[in-house]
């Protein structure tokens, strides 16, 4: 028959293991959660880009050094 102290030990082995997967769960939810957020930035950027009628930022930047 386990003494106290082994049953003491077994509680502590699976309370660790428990706080372990709880620690890796939310790991996995903020990865997804920024996962959609660069989904959304990603999806905000092509339409942007698709609206996009001007003159690109390195050409203008282009046409600002030439004045100079």
């Amino acid at each position: 028959m386990p003494t106290t102290m082994e049953h003491r030990l077994d509680r502590m082995v699976q309370e660790l293991n428990e706080i372990k997967k709880e620690i890796i769960l939310q790991k996995v939810q903020q990865v997804s959660s920024a996962a959609g957020k660069i989904s959304s930035w990603k999806l905000l950027s092509g339409k942007v880009s698709a609206r996009w009628d001007a003159v690109s930022a390195v050409d203008e930047i282009r046409q600002q050094r030439d004045k100079i």
